[in-house]
């Protein structure tokens, strides 16, 4: 008996083991229970560089807590660094091994990352076929990189050493010229020694060869060991504060082979199961509205039979209303959802949400609950992103007025590090780095940088005139003077605040027009140190255009021009594209603007039929893409210029490239459309019904393909952008066809946008929400770990191939939590369309 149970007992040993070794799942990345290693399933782009979404990444239970493993040429790489190419990825199921060649081909040299899974850890092996280059001896080794706000205060082990984690950046460094830095990308060509981290090198935090991180917490413990190289621990933060902490072993010089290894091993909690999201809306709920929440759960999770609501009376006690089935929806990527549906309470009040053990913050059943949503949005985020304007607002100062000195001509040939280009020529009558004057006014900073894209712009200002159009809203918080270059929040000015923002836009947009004679590409930073500012944008140049007969910080005697490069520049390459785009937005604007700047109105007009004609000849001598000449953007144009002026030649034009537009993509165009229904003569209206039931099939499969029922990107952009646009499409299309598009589907993507997504339940808009809006965004105040009011995140993005993320505790990563200009006034459309259509 005792030899059997003593079999029994080995043979459980066995599987025990068993369960906690690392495996190579279907997907191609390793795991177990509460750790996932993925193994260049995301790969560094060649545009923004160093992402901080790429190589060896590590999701730790449920959060992705280290990535960038590679070989790197900086032991704290900055987002511009150069990144390797992976050019080769390979698994072996058979010696559990995931393979990736890597390639710097600026210095010819090529590695490759074996990574093996052993035991409950896994191994990293560098392999060099030729030694490493002289030029990088010294600079080249394999660095992974830890999510700051996951470490620090946590204490950390090297060789023994007791130490932890600095909460802010700390540690000492070297001085060094910048010509000692590898060849890295074009924006550390800059033109004085002040900025960010050229100049130094960071030393490193500690040394050792067997690393643990986190032993105070079993959720981010890591171990991490060499046998044959020295493991440093810096702090990139001491460069950049998006950098993150850095674990690095240098590559020997004159090696070939197996050159480098290390163990990392991640602990996993026994028995760890992720806790459920119960998504919901933390703006609340109108009492006649569908309510149901989507429980996002780990797929070893048993799901509960039912959930609770409980309202809060007047005495603070909390009181069971509501218990209700839980219905499966099924898996999506990485976990499995359920749907409670509370639809039947209907009195207002203040309730949470139980399922099992865990609780909701609050949130209201109330007839009101949508009449602010864009306030925020329109009152706070809009005008701080005037360019041009000194921006106030109480006792503080948000910017002063920046780029007082203007913008001068790009030079041919000159890439730009936010991947804007100047061509062969500067297509313009100015030359090189010569001041092209008249554009320093209006416009809107682009996002939580200061640059004006010129094709966001231009969305923008369609954007306040689809607003205005459709809702005339009066709103006035906003003191906006141009003569003074002043704007003042939250003090009205006799004027509603949306016609001053399209003025604003428009004025910088004509200045273009005008002055340039075609649209610029972007208005933006000459030298990287500026493009990565944070704080005051008046405080990015010195308001004195470049004189370069002048010494470096040297002023001239009239006090109009130093010596300084630190001037924007106008990337001025024709876009005839852009053009056409521009003359939709001035035939718009022309129509806002008329009665209330009567001399803008007329002049945005003229400049949109002159770019209209212009831009359809160079297009005409140009391959056509499958939409035909201008595409979509003609299609707007004509429909633009034909509400504008009544000429029924545009209208014609219009319907021409229309209905095979909808043909090729009725969720693309319809919103045109839409757009169109008000002007265009009866029996338009019921051609375009056939679409619009095609649209609502669209709508149908969509509950089908993910279970919160709205169109979810998994690109390196988070997808908010998509909902909102297809939310103001679904109001739009429920305005004209509410026997197609019944009002339930209007409130799909203002559950999904207020918290009812996945990965977390925090509403995406910065202050809007109960108890629980997201609190931090990448704008230009992120390196305060804040926001700006009204703010609309990109929203929950996607890590290939089945991890969904959204960080509100680390701002940096702008494809999940940036805002932009386009972003915000799409989301001002929407939420003016929506409070209104669910009325």
């Amino acid at each position: 008996m005792k030899k059997i149970l003593s079999t029994l007992f080995a043979g459980l040993t066995v599987l025990l083991l068993q369960a906690q070794e690392l495996k190579l799942n279907e997907l191609e990345y390793f795991e177990k229970q509460g750790v996932n290693y993925l193994i260049y399933s995301n790969l560094f782009t060649g545009g923004f560089n160093d992402e901080k979404n790429a190589g060896i990444e590590l999701i730790h239970h449920g959060v992705r807590t280290a990535q960038g493993g590679a070989v790197r040429l900086s032991s704290t790489p900055e987002q511009w660094d150069l990144v390797p190419q992976i050019s080769n990825r390979k698994i072996d199921r058979m010696l559990k091994t995931i393979e990736a060649s890597l390639r710097y081909a600026a210095y010819d040299f090529d590695s490759r990352i074996v990574v093996t899974a052993k035991g409950k850890g896994i191994e990293i092996a560098v392999y060099l076929d030729k030694p490493l280059p002289k030029a990088l001896e010294g600079s080249a080794g394999f660095n992974l990189e830890f999510l700051p706000s996951q470490y620090w205060n946590k204490a950390y082990l090297v060789d023994g050493r007791y130490n932890r984690f600095p909460r802010y950046v700390v540690g000492n460094t070297l001085a060094r010229p910048n010509s000692d830095k590898p060849k890295q990308f074009k924006g550390y060509n800059t033109s004085d020694d002040r900025g960010s981290g050229k100049f130094i090198d960071p030393l490193p935090l500690e040394t050792g060869r067997n690393f643990l991180l986190a032993p105070d917490d079993p959720s981010r413990m890591v171990k991490i060991s060499s046998p044959d190289a020295d493991l440093a621990l810096f702090d990139g933060r001491i460069l950049a504060q998006n950098g993150w902490f850095v674990v690095r072993s240098k590559l020997p010089a004159g090696k070939t082979g197996k050159v480098l290894s290390w163990t990392v091993e991640a602990h996993a909690i026994d028995g760890w199961i992720r806790e459920p999201n119960i998504g919901f809306s933390q703006v609340g709920y109108l009492p006649s509205q569908p309510k149901v929440s989507v429980i996002e759960l780990d797929k070893k999770d048993q799901p509960e039979t039912t959930a609770s609501l409980y309202k809060l009376g007047d005495d603070g006690k909390a009181t069971k209303v509501y218990s209700g089935k839980i219905v499966p929806w099924g898996d999506y990527y990485k976990y499995h959802y359920v749907k409670f549906d509370f639809s039947s309470v209907t009195e207002p009040g203040i309730y949470y949400i139980q399922y099992g053990a865990v609780k909701t913050n609050n949130f209201l059943i109330e007839k009101n609950v949508y009449d602010k949503i864009t306030e925020a949005t329109s009152d706070v985020w809009i005008p701080i992103h005037m360019n041009h304007m000194t921006v106030n607002e109480g006792y503080r100062i948000w910017h002063g007025e920046p780029f007082k000195e203007g913008y001068l001509q790009a030079p041919p040939n000159t890439d730009h590090f936010d991947l804007h280009r100047q061509g062969p020529t500067t297509d313009t009558k100015y030359k090189a780095l010569e001041l092209i004057p008249g554009l320093n006014t209006g416009g809107f900073f682009d996002a939580g940088d200061f640059d004006i894209e010129t094709g966001a712009n231009i969305g923008v200002v369609q954007n306040f005139v689809k607003t205005w159009e459709y809702f005339k809203p009066q709103r006035d918080q906003t003191f906006v003077n141009q003569k003074q270059r002043y704007v003042d929040l939250h003090r009205p000015d006799g004027t509603p605040d949306i016609l001053q923002y399209i003025e604003h836009g428009t004025l910088n947009l004509l200045a273009q027009a005008e002055i340039i004679g075609h649209m610029a590409q972007t208005l933006s930073n000459s030298v990287l140190d500026n493009y990565h500012h944070l704080g005051d944008a008046a405080s990015i140049t010195d308001g004195l255009t470049y004189n370069p007969k002048l010494g470096a910080y040297e002023i001239a005697a009239d006090g109009k021009s130093s010596g300084v490069k630190d001037d924007m520049w106008a990337f001025t390459s024709r876009n005839p594209r852009l053009d056409l785009r521009a003359a939709t937005m001035f035939a718009a604007a022309s129509r806002a603007l008329k009665g209330y700047n009567d001399d803008l109105a007329n002049r945005a007009l003229v400049q949109s039929k002159r770019l209209l004609k212009e831009a359809t000849d160079l297009i005409g001598n140009q391959p056509q893409d499958n939409a035909g000449p201008g595409g979509a953007a003609n299609m707007g144009t004509y429909l633009q210029l034909f509400i504008a002026t009544g000429e029924q030649n545009y209208a014609d034009k219009f319907l021409e490239l229309l209905w095979p537009a909808l043909e090729r993509n009725v969720s693309f165009t319809l919103s045109t459309a839409l757009d169109a229904v008000p002007y265009m003569k009866e029996g338009f209206i019921e051609k375009l019904r056939p679409y619009v039931v095609k649209y609502k099939a669209y709508i149908d499969d969509l509950e089908k393909n993910n279970p919160y029922g709205v169109p979810i990107g998994l690109a390196n952009w988070a997808g908010s952008g998509d909902v909102v646009n297809f939310g103001t499409t679904v109001c739009f299309a429920h305005k004209f066809f509410p026997d197609i598009i019944d009002s339930k589907q209007l409130y799909k993507a203002g559950n999904y946008l207020f918290g009812c997504h996945p990965y977390h339940n925090y509403s995406l808009v910065a202050t809007l929400g109960a108890t629980r809006p997201k609190n931090v965004f990448y704008g230009n105040n992120r390196a305060d770990f804040s926001f700006i009011p009204g703010n609309v995140a990109p929203g929950i993005l996607f890590r290939k191939p089945d991890h969904f993320e959204n960080y509100d505790d680390w701002p940096f990563l702008w494809g999940q939590n940036e805002g932009t200009i386009g972003g915000n006034t799409a989301y001002l459309i929407f939420g003016e369309a929506f409070r209104r259509g669910v009325k």
